[in-house]
């Protein structure tokens, strides 16, 4: 930007007399500092409200866990509830998880209590509750807030980006997949199984991508 206007205050300062060719030229200049500024601008602008690696959480243990760790893989983030009509989609997201896991596949579970206060165990019941009755092996976070003022920094950005677009959370199991780069590639709702067709061939097309 001090670019622009150092030559803007130049181009201010050309008389009637200055050539017409060298006005010109500074005038082309000018233009192409002008777009290509706007371009990267536009680039990061987009780039930051699409992509997760920037993000910390906590899990369990209330360890402070940065997204960009899990760079190179691709991963279905999804908010969980242990007393919610969709509760036993936890067999089908663990049968996913033991399908692509060794592809470099990941699942981020985050409960959340916003939705019908269908999750209001600890942390610690909450891990029980999934270990005892459905055999989970994939991360469980700590607990997050999804909608309100309290929104979790993840779920402010997966709800509100250039992929996704903006639209709060509707009810409990809801996921997204994410590249392995930490951009948010489609979102699906609760309904949708996570062993649905539609995500897994989504997850083997990020994971066959370089």
């Amino acid at each position: 930007m001090k670019i622009l206007l150092k030559h803007l205050k130049y181009f201010k300062g050309i008389t009637m007399k200055t050539n017409l060719y060298k006005a010109l030229s500074i005038c082309f200049f000018i233009s192409i500092q002008i777009f290509t500024f706007q371009i990267v601008y536009s680039e990061g602008e987009g780039e930051l409200k699409q992509n997760i690696n920037d993000i910390k959480v906590l899990d369990m243990d209330s360890s402070l866990i940065s997204l960009s760790d899990y760079s190179d893989m691709v991963l279905l983030i999804v908010n969980v509830a242990s007393e919610c009509g969709y509760t036993p989609q936890y067999e089908r997201l663990e049968k996913l998880y033991k399908t692509y896991n060794s592809q470099g596949f990941e699942i981020l579970a985050f409960p959340c209590n916003d939705f019908g206060g269908q999750e209001p165990g600890t942390n610690e019941e909450i891990n029980t509750f999934c270990s005892s009755n459905y055999g989970i092996t994939f991360q469980l976070f700590d607990k997050v807030k999804i909608l309100g003022e309290d929104k979790s920094a993840l779920y402010e950005r997966l709800t509100n980006n250039d992929v996704t677009e903006k639209s709060d959370i509707k009810w409990n199991f809801e996921k997204f997949i994410i590249s392995k780069n930490g951009n948010i590639v489609a979102r699906f709702f609760s309904k949708v199984e996570p062993t649905n067709l539609q995500i897994t061939k989504l997850i083997e097309e990020e994971l066959n991508k370089d």
